[in-house]
């Protein structure tokens, strides 16, 4: 029974290690084919027709806003946001109660 194990554990490691190889290559191949060669006509859009903002478009071509700024009413809020920043290494740290 061991002699049998022995010898079917490195066949089916091999097999599944072929499968995984040959399913990268096609993830990858998938990948390759996605990025547009020099000399390619860019892809006709559904929404050609939809006005975009230069320089804010989103792969659809539309802006994107997150719905964390949208009220009940769908609308931009006008209301104060939370901001973080998060200060270098070479800053003093910023003490609660510390004036500056």
């Amino acid at each position: 029974m061991n002699a049998i194990l022995s010898q079917i554990f490195p066949i089916l490691y091999g097999i599944c290690f072929l499968a995984l190889l040959w399913q990268a290559f096609r993830v990858m191949g998938q990948g390759f084919r996605a990025i547009s060669a020099p000399g390619d006509r860019p892809p006709q859009r559904a929404n050609a027709g939809v006005p975009s903002v230069p320089g804010a478009a989103d792969r659809t071509g539309r802006l994107t806003i997150h719905p964390e700024l949208l009220d009940a009413q769908g609308q931009l809020t006008d209301e104060d946001l939370l901001t973080v920043r998060f200060s270098g290494d070479n800053e003093r740290p910023a003490f609660p109660g510390d004036p500056g």
